[in-house]
Formats: C-alpha cells, sequence, structure tokens
C-alpha cells in the first residue's frame, strides 16, 4: 500500500479521505475531488465556472484554464500556461511560461520552471521541475498501456491506462529530464538533467 503521506506531508489534511488511497485513484477522480473542493472555498478566492483563484495568485497573459481548477493563495502562472481535466495548485506554487499541466496535484512552494509538462501526477512540497522536464502519464510506444509502478521492490498494478508521478516533498528535476508513466520517487530524490526514469521496464 503506497501512504501518500509518507511523501508529502500532511498530503490528506487537504485531500480528505484520500489515506487509503492509491494515488491512481486519486488523479483519476481528480476533477470531481476539485469540483466539491471548490464549495468550501473562502471569500480570499474569485469563483467562476467552476475555476477558483485566489485573490494573491498572479495569472500573466494567454493562461487557458480549463474547469475545475483550484490557484491557490501568492501561486504565480506565467504566460501561455495551459491548464486542463482538473488541475489543483497549492499554496505559492510557481508555473513558468508554456506549461502544461494535466489533471495533476501540485504543493506548496513547488516550482515548475518554462515549457514542461505534467501529466496524471501528484507533485509534493519544495519541489524543483527545470525547464523542460516531462511527467509522463501515457505509454505511447507499448502494445499494453496499462501502468504499473514500482514500490518496495514489489509491481503494483495501477489498472489505468493514465498515470503520471507521485513525487516526495523537497525533490529536485533536472532540465530536460523524463519521468516515464507510473514514476515514484521518495522525498528529496535527485533526478539529472536529461535522466530518464523508467522503473518499471517492458519485458
Amino acid at each position: 500500500m503506497i501512504h501518500i503521506d509518507d511523501f508529502i506531508e500532511n498530503f490528506s489534511a487537504t485531500f480528505k479521505d484520500s489515506s487509503s488511497l492509491a494515488p491512481w485513484e486519486i488523479t483519476n477522480d481528480l476533477k470531481n475531488r476539485i469540483e466539491k473542493m471548490i464549495l468550501d472555498l473562502s471569500a480570499d478566492f474569485v469563483i467562476e465556472n467552476n475555476i477558483a483563484i485566489h485573490k494573491t495568485a498572479v495569472i500573466e497573459n494567454n493562461v487557458t484554464i480549463k474547469s475545475p481548477a483550484i490557484i491557490g493563495e501568492n501561486c504565480h502562472v506565467g504566460a501561455n500556461a495551459y491548464f486542463r481535466e482538473g488541475v489543483y495548485l497549492d499554496k505559492s506554487v510557481k508555473i513558468g511560461p508554456g506549461c502544461e499541466i494535466k489533471n495533476s496535484i501540485i504543493c506548496s512552494e513547488t516550482t515548475v520552471a518554462h515549457f514542461n509538462y505534467i501529466g496524471n501526477s501528484i507533485i509534493g512540497r519544495n519541489i524543483n521541475f527545470e525547464a523542460g522536464s516531462i511527467a509522463a502519464n501515457h505509454y505511447n510506444e507499448r502494445a499494453v498501456k496499462k501502468i504499473s509502478v514500482l514500490y518496495n521492490s514489489e509491481i503494483i498494478e495501477t489498472n489505468s491506462d493514465k498515470f503520471g508521478s507521485l513525487i516526495g516533498d523537497n525533490s529536485r528535476i533536472g532540465a530536460n529530464a523524463v519521468l516515464s508513466p507510473g514514476t515514484i520517487l521518495t522525498k528529496n530524490s535527485i533526478v539529472k538533467r536529461l535522466e530518464l526514469i523508467e522503473q518499471v521496464v517492458m519485458k
């Protein structure tokens, strides 16, 4: 059993009833979860069409945000970023220009530099993605699309063909690195520039 609180401090305090769920179960239901969370937000958020943006957040030019989405306190979203299929940004998250975030949770104090892609992922606190890094969420090249993850030397079947990464707090992802679908990184992990992480290799 993967306990997300072992990777991300107090995750279940924000995403209630998540302590018994696998990461992919949360991302698969993220749109519904965000829609429910929007109902309980304070007046510090401007809410329109199931998109909630904190009054202190900065959204630069030509940003596309598709519902549902929550953009938290003191977040900064760079020009031409694209959010779709359910995005949650916690406090003080920085998203650089030209990034695409899909169906993902990004926790507080995390920075995603320019021209990055993060899909169907749960990203912890105080993480830095350098430019051009990718958290891939789908096996384009495999005949069998279902994603498996490696955790504690055990392969776990997600029974899903869309899941990106679970990344623990204080990790660092280098420029142009690629995290293959199903990547699980513990706290304080370091991925080098140009590195490919593929934890479950196709037989």
